[in-house]
């Protein structure tokens, strides 16, 4: 009998559709689970009060729930440095491992692997944030060697939110950066409903369609030894092997 493998990520308190697409795309692989645990984030700005809901020892805590589930793996499902810095997730990264003994991964930190390891350097940009989150998103990402050649925003601010955007609307969006010519999409925000359309528009657009719940999954897969292949029907994303696949936690 195969030893289980349980995934653990950290979820944004006001999130409500990182959980149900995680599970619909594990669907049918009994051995591998999912496990969340929440702390609070209610709203994506620039605010003081805004930036200090990703103050580490908030997801520390989090992260130490997770590790009484003996979870193989703790993903931050959320994508706070993509406008906080990379090296935000670096240090997290090492601080979970620090506390609970279990390797750790990020949604920011998977999105800057898988780019690099595709030579894709522009990047179609869609996210629900305001245009200033969006600034310092597309400067972040340039500082990496990855280019937002094409973006689109929603201006919206409450986390909660974001899930509430229409499929449909999502994937307009990602048609309209697609067009505008990019090697990849990236939906940026795990609390946006992009992942199902993925497959149907990479064969519409015949470019890759990475949303950040489906990019965390494959993440904390890799991560885990579990070949990422048996996720079916979600994208392109899932027939990327973790053969040589860079060490990010």
């Amino acid at each position: 009998m195969t030893a289980p493998v349980r995934l653990g990520m950290l979820t944004p308190s006001s999130n409500t559709a990182l959980e149900p697409i995680t599970y619909a795309m594990l669907a049918g692989i009994a051995d591998v689970s999912a496990h969340f645990s929440r702390f609070k984030v209610t709203e994506i700005a620039l605010s003081e009060s805004a930036l200090r809901q990703f103050d580490d020892s908030e997801i520390l805590r989090a992260a130490e729930l997770l590790a009484h589930a003996k979870v193989d793996v703790i993903a931050w499902n959320g994508t706070s440095a993509s406008w906080l810095g990379f090296e935000r997730d670096e240090r997290l990264c090492e601080r979970i491992t620090a506390a609970t003994g279990i390797k750790a991964c990020t949604t920011v930190l998977a999105y800057r692997d898988l780019f690099r390891r595709r030579k894709a350097e522009r990047i179609g940009l869609v996210t629900p944030y305001r245009r200033d989150v969006q600034d310092k998103i597309i400067a972040n990402w340039a500082s990496e060697g990855l280019h937002c050649v094409a973006e689109r925003h929603l201006s919206l601010q409450d986390n909660f939110s974001f899930a509430e955007v229409p499929e449909t609307e999502v994937a307009t969006l990602i048609e309209e950066v697609a067009r505008e010519g990019c090697d990849a999409v990236a939906v940026v925000c795990t609390n946006m409903r992009g992942a199902d359309a993925a497959a149907r528009l990479e064969a519409k657009l015949g470019v890759p369609v990475f949303d950040s719940i489906a990019v965390t999954l494959w993440a904390c897969l890799a991560a885990t030894g579990v070949d990422p292949s048996r996720v079916r029907g979600w994208g392109s994303l899932f027939q990327i092997p973790i053969e040589g696949h860079s060490q990010f936690y």
